[in-house]
Parts: C-alpha cells; sequence; structure tokens
C-alpha cells in the first residue's frame, strides 16, 4: 500500500481542515483490507496517536486531545480516507501521518501500522 496525504496548511486558532491521504493498493487486494489511522508528530516530540477507523468504518477512536474537535472517515470505493478538523488550537501543530494496517487492535500504537505516507504539515497560529 502507497499512502499520499495531502490538505494541511496554515489555519488561526479556532479554524479548519481537512486532511486527505490516498491510498494505492497492490493488483489483487482491497483498500478495505486495511484499518487507516492517523498520527501526528510535533518538533521535538514523539509521534501520537490521532484516530483510527476500522476497515468497514463502523469502530472509530479518537485521542482525548481531539475528541470532539476532528472527524475521521473514509471512501473505500475511492481508497480515501479524511480527517476532519474543527476548531483547531496551536498545540494541534504537527506532520500529520496517515497510516494502514493489516490488524485491527492495538490501533494507538504506531508499530501496528504496516504502511505510513509522507506526512502533511499542519500549523495553528495562535
Amino acid at each position: 500500500v502507497q499512502l499520499q496525504a495531502s490538505g494541511g496548511g496554515l489555519v488561526q486558532r479556532g479554524g479548519s481542515l481537512r486532511l486527505s491521504c490516498l491510498a494505492s493498493v497492490a493488483s489483487g487486494r482491497s483498500f478495505n483490507e486495511y484499518s487507516m489511522g492517523w498520527f501526528r508528530q510535533a518538533p521535538g516530540k514523539e509521534r501520537e496517536f490521532v484516530s483510527h477507523i476500522s476497515r468497514g468504518g463502523g469502530n472509530i477512536y479518537y485521542a482525548d486531545s481531539v475528541r470532539g474537535r476532528f472527524t475521521i472517515f473514509r471512501d473505500n470505493a475511492d481508497k480515501m480516507v479524511y480527517l476532519e478538523m474543527n476548531f483547531l488550537k496551536p498545540e494541534d501543530t504537527a506532520v500529520y501521518y496517515c497510516a494502514a494496517s493489516s490488524a485491527s487492535t492495538r490501533y494507538h500504537l504506531s508499530g501496528t501500522y504496516n504502511y505510513w505516507g509522507q506526512g502533511t504539515q499542519v500549523t495553528v497560529s495562535s
């Protein structure tokens, strides 16, 4: 699986962004074989879990820091996963990564994910 994230940018506190992640899947495989996650990494900090969505979209999880502000969803037909981010705060500033996993447990651990996109920068000004 190859993943390409996009949609990052500079936004003011309280603003919104929608991140997108396009998956390219090997022949004979299907995008809905993979659960998907979003992680982020701020300068000088470790990569941290943001959100996860199961293969069919029926199970969704969020980090406490983003619950109620961020929404993850996916379109299996278009091989896309999205992260809608509202009420952004300066502490949301980070490089955001989408990731794919053939597993559906331990979704909050980066080691669970087999494939990673290149990251997209989100900067929230105060």
